[in-house]
């Protein structure tokens, strides 16, 4: 799969099936489309291109308000190339991109940009300057500029609800991740490469593994019970925090802290991935660090005793150690 940070250039702008979106956590109903768009793309012999933005349109227009990141950039290209992308553009959303006509946007971006033949939109697709433009008027341009439209409806789980984004995130903030898994298809992850830490937990018995989030709003908070990918064989069990430290830091960075069971090495500079099975807690300000370390004592005790029952003959416990999430490119 090949990424373009913008607009390829001239010698990469063969004719492509094209698909647009945000595509945050690249869930289920993302791969219906996506598997729709290799589909086509077969059928004309065509590779599979997706555009989409950084940062998430709605964190330019307004970013208190901006939904929380399910994915980092990493994270969603993974998945993209796991479900036969040949090409992302990933288009930089700004003010000059952001106030294009939509006649303009289809001229520049999807003709002339991207030598668009065939295209999928979602049905809550818009485009251009206050989001105009729509399935009616990019299917008049593409009989104008010689590209087919198709749109895909909303695809549901089995209870009817619409599989989407904001579901996902509504399920990762209340700590479900087994509805997360169910929207995603996979359990939630997040990767990253280990980078060097204060070694606070390492002074206070429980060494970590640190993983920098790259956004100020992740759509999981807490502490939760975690298998590690990338660094032995097998997936390795852990306890990880996911927040800001409010302890310890007053800062506001958001880090992705991770305590390996029963491992014992350096880390730095992996790539690894970090995948959560089940929220213990949410994140909390201790009065100091004695009762920060006896909080985290009795989550390693409770990671423990998860991977054991999990372990145990009879257990019905679903994700752990699955192979969909053993990859680390």
């Amino acid at each position: 799969m090949r990424v373009f940070r913008g607009l390829p250039n001239a010698e990469s702008r063969a004719p492509c099936a094209l698909t647009i979106g945000n595509f945050d956590g690249v869930h289920r109903g993302h791969q219906a489309l996506l598997a729709r768009v290799r589909e086509a793309a077969r059928a004309r012999g065509l590779p599979v291109c997706v555009m989409t933005f950084e940062p998430h349109p709605r964190e330019f227009f307004n970013p208190a308000g901006a939904p929380p990141r399910i994915a980092m950039l990493r994270d969603k290209l993974e998945a993209l190339r796991d479900n036969g992308v040949d090409r992302v553009v990933v288009e930089h959303f700004n003010h000059t991109f952001a106030s294009q006509s939509p006649d303009a946007f289809v001229e520049r971006i999807i003709v002339h940009g991207l030598h668009t033949r065939w295209m999928m939109i979602g049905d809550d697709f818009r485009y251009g300057a206050k989001r105009a433009g729509d399935f009616a008027s990019l299917k008049a341009a593409g009989e104008q500029h010689g590209f087919e439209v198709e749109q895909m409806a909303t695809v549901a789980d089995p209870s009817g609800a619409r599989i989407s984004s904001s579901g996902v995130r509504a399920a990762l903030a209340a700590g479900d991740l087994d509805a997360a898994r169910a929207a995603l298809g996979c359990g939630y992850a997040i990767s990253g490469h280990v980078v060097h830490g204060l070694k606070l937990g390492r002074d206070l018995g429980f060494p970590t593994m640190n993983l920098p989030i790259g956004h100020k709003r992740p759509a999981l908070k807490g502490v939760f019970v975690v298998q590690v990918h990338g660094i032995a064989e097998h997936p390795l069990p852990g306890v990880a925090s996911l927040g800001v430290r409010p302890t310890v830091d007053d800062s506001g960075r958001v880090l992705l802290e991770v305590h390996l069971l029963d491992w014992h090495g350096s880390a730095y500079g992996q790539l690894v991935r970090v995948e959560f099975l089940k929220k213990l807690r949410d994140e909390e300000k201790f009065a100091d660090l004695e009762t920060l370390t006896s909080a985290i004592a009795r989550d390693v005790a409770d990671a423990r005793a998860w991977f054991a029952a999990a372990h145990a003959p009879g257990s019905r416990s679903t994700g752990f150690a699955t192979s969909a999430t053993d990859r680390i490119r």
